[in-house]
């Protein structure tokens, strides 16, 4: 199982990076990034604190992937942040969506998709088609998400990139403890987004290297 965006107490989480680790261990994952809050004033640390801990996810039996969740950075700003977070070592950068549940920036979501350095688009929120279909061109993936408030509109954005060709994952965006998924609530997620039980099965059985390598 694999979730590329969870969240610490290096930003707005409740779990400290190795005690997140553990209990993804015991829940069965065996790939996971780190993907905290991110803006120009924090990403170095961020990285640095992840690869401190590769060590102890090994150890556990978890692959683990540095990442970070570019959020609120204007849109103007997000290649230059998003390829400055490669630079340094990032293996994931997940952008913060277009959500409806927060005043993220318009613009944010085609900024996101049209970088090269952006891997995650997380919930997009009513994302248009366009935007999709450049997901689709680019390949950005477009994020399925168990996430309270962010998840109003799995819906909306399995249909749009359905109709765009457009990738998605599904992951939790987990903040803390309770939102952390089992096997059965990673499907469960899937197929309340609407996707079809051969659907979910393919999305839920991606790895780092089948999703991000091409």
């Amino acid at each position: 199982m694999y979730d590329f965006h969870c969240h610490t107490t290096m930003s707005d989480g409740e779990l400290l990076p190795t005690e997140l680790i553990r209990r993804m261990a015991v829940l069965g994952y065996t790939e996971m990034a780190i993907s905290d809050h991110a803006d120009f004033s924090n990403v170095e640390e961020l990285i640095r604190a992840e690869e401190a801990v590769k060590r102890s996810a090994e150890l556990y039996g978890i692959r683990l992937y540095s990442g970070i969740e570019i959020t609120h950075v204007p849109p103007d700003q997000i290649d230059e942040l998003a390829e400055y977070a490669k630079g340094l070592g990032a293996e994931v950068v997940v952008v913060h969506g277009e959500t409806i549940a927060e005043p993220v920036a318009p613009g944010t979501n085609a900024a996101a998709i049209s970088s090269a350095y952006v891997d995650v688009l997380a919930h997009p929120g009513l994302i248009t088609d366009e935007d999709a279909r450049l997901a689709a061109r680019n390949g950005v993936f477009l994020e399925v998400t168990s996430r309270g408030g962010h998840n109003r509109t799995n819906g909306h954005v399995l249909s749009a990139a359905r109709r765009a060709g457009a990738e998605v994952v599904v992951e939790s965006d987990a903040h803390g403890p309770g939102d952390l998924l089992s096997e059965r609530m990673r499907y469960l997620v899937a197929r309340g987004a609407g996707m079809s039980e051969e659907e979910a099965k393919r999305v839920l059985s991606q790895s780092y290297d089948s999703l991000f390598s091409s």
